[in-house]
């Protein structure tokens, strides 16, 4: 059982708790309850104890909540396997397949971007985000509405707007979506791009093909590409 936590969450089991109690406290206290209140009703026995948890793994005290941020993470069970997301007050930041092997690096560069820890807990979008998610894979949504962060470069915002407008059931090539952009000689920098979307499926990168129309460059796999081009070819327009 522990072993099992560890490989699949990055941490054992007591630790994700702990975690989880940070996350849940900085919910409740960034939304105006009291730190002695919150301390007491998470299960430690004295403010100093719970002080030195929440500035452990938060990287603030408990005070400092109100101005500052943390990304909640939370799993979500999909067809495809689970996924990792992330969110602030403003919006989902993440969304990644636990076994994408740069999850990691994804998740520093969001936090140095962000200046933000992350810890698990919950979040106002969570709900929204799987909702939206269960009904996508059920082929019964095409576009999302969940807010999205997305913390980039001008470059990195110029595509990943650009791929939010290929449409469902359709692909491009990354010639083309260089094109999209007014840049039609940046394929390679469009292409790295690509690749640092963290925030899968609602950015459809997995729109994006190769100009023989052979599937390339997919973080999640080229098996969940093809699945989720042939979902979103069953289910649009004919």
């Amino acid at each position: 059982m522990s072993y099992w936590f560890k490989k699949h969450h990055g941490m054992t089991f007591q630790a994700y708790l702990r975690a989880l109690r940070i996350g849940q406290a900085f919910g409740r206290i960034k939304h105006g309850e009291s730190v002695t209140r919150t301390a007491l009703e998470s299960g430690y026995e004295s403010l100093s104890g719970f002080a030195d948890s929440f500035k452990r793994t938060a990287g603030f005290s408990p005070n400092k909540s109100q101005e500052s941020q943390l990304i909640v993470t939370t799993r979500i069970l999909t067809p495809l396997g689970p996924m990792l997301a992330g969110a602030t007050d403003d919006g989902i930041c993440l969304l990644e397949f636990v076994d994408r092997r740069m999850l990691e690096t994804q998740l520093k560069r969001l936090s140095k971007l962000l200046n933000a820890e992350c810890a698990p807990g919950f979040c106002k979008h969570f709900d929204k985000l799987s909702s939206e998610l269960e009904e996508y894979f059920s082929g019964k949504r095409r576009e999302f509405d969940v807010p999205l962060v997305l913390p980039g470069t001008p470059f990195q915002q110029r595509v990943w707007t650009a791929l939010q407008t290929i449409p469902y059931g359709s692909t491009r090539s990354y010639k083309e979506q260089a094109e999209t952009i007014g840049l039609p000689n940046a394929v390679r920098a469009v292409a790295r791009a690509n690749g640092d979307n963290r925030i899968a499926i609602i950015i459809p990168c997995h729109r994006v093909i190769g100009a023989d129309g052979n599937l390339t460059g997919y973080g999640g796999g080229l098996w969940r590409k093809r699945y989720l081009l042939n979902l979103e070819s069953s289910h649009g327009p004919r």
